[in-house]
């Protein structure tokens, strides 16, 4: 199977998130036997965790799977560029390969806004970002453009509350 083939169900994860009023956000992982073995989307609100990254869950998901929280020789492919505390993970876990769809400006952890792999840690990840990265940006604009103004309702009331 392909990346975009796999990058499709990571999508479709994020239209599950997209539905659920969280970032949409997908994550899939897959063995090396081309098995999936661990599917996530964001949960942040639902569950009233910061680190309720799709990334996160569908690491914790795997770890399970295969009941060993190293996934020698996985592939990790998400809709977005992973953050900087999932890229911490990803090496924690030592995942093989990540692919992701599109680029994040403002904290992508693989290139955008730091690369974690110039870092001298010990464990590095084979990166491929860009793969149906259309799909993936056009999902969270539609889902930014619509929550524009509603703030306040998504991150509660203490949003900005140390900028006071």
């Amino acid at each position: 199977m392909t990346d975009e083939h796999f990058m499709e169900m990571c999508l479709k994860q994020a239209r599950d998130a997209f539905d659920s009023e969280e970032v949409p956000v997908g994550a899939i992982i897959v063995s090396p036997e081309g098995r999936v073995i661990g599917k996530a989307h964001n949960l942040t609100n639902k569950m009233v965790r910061a680190i309720a990254h799709a990334e996160i869950l569908a690491i914790n998901m795997a770890s399970d799977v295969l009941g060993n929280f190293r996934l020698i020789d996985c592939t990790l492919y998400v809709s977005k560029e992973p953050c900087i505390m999932c890229a911490g993970a990803i090496i924690e876990a030592r995942i093989k390969r990540l692919v992701f769809g599109c680029f994040d400006e403002k904290r992508g952890a693989f290139g955008s806004v730091i690369d974690i792999n110039t870092l001298p840690l010990n464990h590095k990840v084979e990166v491929k970002g860009g793969v149906l990265k259309e799909k993936s940006k056009k999902l969270l604009q539609e889902f930014f453009k619509s929550r524009r103004g509603t703030e306040a309702v998504i991150t509660g009331p203490t949003r900005n509350r140390l900028s006071r």
